[in-house]
C-alpha cells in the first residue's frame, strides 16, 4: 500500500513539474545540423533565417558553385542572348583543364547539345564540362565568365564569396559560405526553368552527332533513390548536391509541406559508417533533420490585421484635430509555434501632427515589430478616412509661411538698411544743405549792417 501510495505521488509529481516547464520552445530542440560545418534554413517566402550555424563561415562549396553558373546561363536566356532550344558545339577549350575524375556526362569535343540539355547535364548529374560550354557560349571565355560570377555574387549582395572555375572544382581561393549561397539559390529560383530541372529526377538527353542516348539520374538523394536508398524526403524539391574531399558533402536543397516553404544550405557534412555496416552521407540526413525542425517548430501567425486602428496621429491646420491609422494589409509572420503576437515588440515611426488636408490611404509613417530583438516585420500604416483642412487655418500657416521664408527675410533686411541709411541721410547731408545751401532764406533788406547814423 505504502510502494502505491509513493508510486503515485512520484507521477504526480512529474506531471507538476512537466506542467511547469511548459512546451519546449524551438530554441530548446536540439541543434538539428550538428552534424556539418555550416547550414542554414530560411523562410523562402519572407527570407527570415530560422536557423544559422557559421552561416557566414568561408568554406569550399564543391559543386554548389554550379548554381551561379547557372544562374548567369538563364540571365542570358532571358536577355535574348541565348534560346533554351539553342544548339551549341562543344570546343576543345572547354574540355581543357577539368579533372579526369570529376563529374561528367561524357561530352566530347566537337558533340552538339542545346542549352537545356547543358544545363540538364550540368544540374543533374554535375558535369563539369557542360559548365564550360556554357560559359563560353555566354561570356566569350570561361575567365571573363568567372569574373562575371564574382560580380554576380557582389550585386547580390555576397560578402564572402570568390569564385575562381565554373564548376567547383577545389581551389584555395575558391569560397563561399551559406548565407551567400542562399543569396544565390534565391535569385536563381526566380527562373522557373532553374527548380524545374533540378527537381528531375532523371532526364534522357537523344542520340547527338557523337553519342547514343543518355539517360541522367538526379545526384540528389533526397529526391532520387536510383543512386542510394533511404534518404528520400517528399518534402524536398532540387537543388544541388556537392561534395569534393577538401569541401566536404554538401546540398542546398528547398522543401514545402502546408503553407510552409523553406530553403537549406548545408556544407561540410561527412559520409560515415554506421553500425549496421552501411553508410551515410550526413548532407542529406542533416538536411532532412533541418526541414523536421523547420516543419516541427514553425508555423504561420496572423499578427496585424489591416482594420485594426493602431494609434491617433494628431492632424494640424483641420477643424479636426486626428486621425488614425491601420496597417497597410494584414502581417503573417512564421514564428515559433506558441509565440503569442501580443509579446512582439511595436515600434512606431510616425509624423506627428500631420497637415491636413489628409487623404484616405495616405501612408503617414510605419509600425515595426520585432522578436527578441530582431526586426521580423515592417509595415505602412494608412489614414483610415479623409481630414479636410480649415480655410482660414491654412490662410494663416501660408501668411505664416511667406513671412518666415528666407527671401522674405532677406527682402524685409534689406528695406530695413535702406530705411536706416535714409533717415542717416536725412539727419547729416539733408540738415547740412538745408543750413548752407541756397534753400535758406535772405533776410530782407540790404545787405549792410554796420552802424546806422542819427
Amino acid at each position: 500500500m505504502k510502494t502505491h501510495r509513493f508510486f503515485s505521488v512520484f507521477l504526480l509529481l512529474i506531471l507538476a513539474a512537466c506542467l511547469l516547464a511548459g512546451p519546449a520552445s524551438a530554441a530548446e530542440v536540439p541543434d538539428p545540423a550538428s552534424h556539418a560545418k555550416a547550414a542554414l534554413l530560411v523562410d523562402a517566402n519572407t527570407g527570415r533565417m530560422v536557423y544559422g550555424k557559421n552561416e557566414h563561415e568561408e568554406l569550399y562549396p564543391a559543386s554548389l558553385t554550379k548554381i551561379m553558373t547557372a544562374l548567369l546561363t538563364l540571365e542570358a536566356v532571358d536577355g535574348g542572348q541565348l534560346t533554351m532550344d539553342q544548339q551549341i558545339t562543344a570546343t576543345e577549350s572547354a574540355l581543357e583543364g577539368l579533372a579526369a575524375d570529376g563529374s561528367t556526362a561524357g561530352i566530347q569535343a566537337g558533340e552538339v547539345l542545346t542549352v537545356e540539355q547543358l544545363l540538364e547535364c550540368m544540374l543533374i548529374v554535375s558535369a563539369n564540362e557542360a559548365c564550360n560550354i556554357l560559359a563560353e557560349q555566354v561570356s566569350g571565355s570561361v575567365d571573363a565568365f568567372v569574373d562575371a560570377m564574382n560580380e554576380k555574387a557582389a550585386a547580390l549582395g555576397c560578402e564572402n564569396t570568390h569564385f575562381v572555375n565554373t564548376t567547383g572544382l577545389h581551389d584555395s581561393q575558391h569560397y563561399t559560405s551559406a548565407w551567400d549561397l542562399y543569396l544565390i539559390t534565391a535569385e536563381a529560383l526566380k527562373h522557373d526553368d532553374f527548380l524545374r530541372i533540378c527537381d528531375m529526377k532523371s532526364a534522357t538527353i537523344p542520340a547527338t552527332n557523337l553519342s547514343e542516348e543518355r539517360v541522367l539520374h538526379s545526384t540528389n538523394y533526397l529526391i532520387s533513390n536510383w543512386r542510394a536508398l533511404g534518404y528520400l524526403d517528399s518534402r524536398a524539391h532540387g537543388v544541388k548536391t556537392g561534395s569534393t574531399s577538401d569541401a566536404g558533402h554538401c546540398l542546398v536543397s528547398t522543401a514545402a509541406e502546408g503553407s510552409l516553404s523553406f530553403i537549406s544550405v548545408v556544407l561540410g557534412a561527412e559520409s560515415v559508417t554506421l553500425p549496421s555496416g552501411g553508410t551515410q552521407v550526413q548532407s542529406f540526413s542533416e538536411t532532412s533533420r533541418l526541414f523536421d525542425w523547420g516543419f516541427e517548430n514553425f508555423s504561420y501567425q496572423t499578427v496585424l490585421e489591416e482594420t485594426e486602428l493602431v494609434k491617433e496621429v494628431s492632424v494640424a491646420l483641420s477643424k479636426v484635430d486626428h486621425v488614425s491609422v491601420h496597417p497597410a494589409a494584414d502581417v503573417e509572420l512564421l514564428l515559433p509555434k506558441g509565440t503569442d503576437p501580443a509579446s512582439l515588440e511595436r515600434t512606431l515611426d510616425l509624423e506627428s501632427p500631420v497637415d491636413a488636408p489628409v487623404t484616405e490611404g495616405q501612408a503617414l509613417g510605419t509600425l515595426s515589430l520585432s522578436l527578441d530583438g530582431e526586426v521580423l516585420t515592417t509595415v505602412d500604416l494608412l489614414a483610415s478616412h479623409d481630414v479636410e483642412a480649415s480655410g482660414l487655418l491654412l490662410f494663416g500657416r501660408n501668411v505664416r509661411n511667406f513671412f518666415s521664408s528666407t527671401a522674405v527675410k532677406v527682402v524685409g533686411i534689406v528695406l530695413l538698411v535702406l530705411a536706416a541709411a535714409l533717415i542717416v541721410w536725412k539727419l547729416t547731408v539733408g540738415r547740412r544743405r538745408y543750413r548752407y545751401g541756397r534753400s535758406v532764406p535772405r533776410r530782407s533788406g540790404g545787405g549792410y549792417r554796420g552802424r546806422r547814423r542819427h
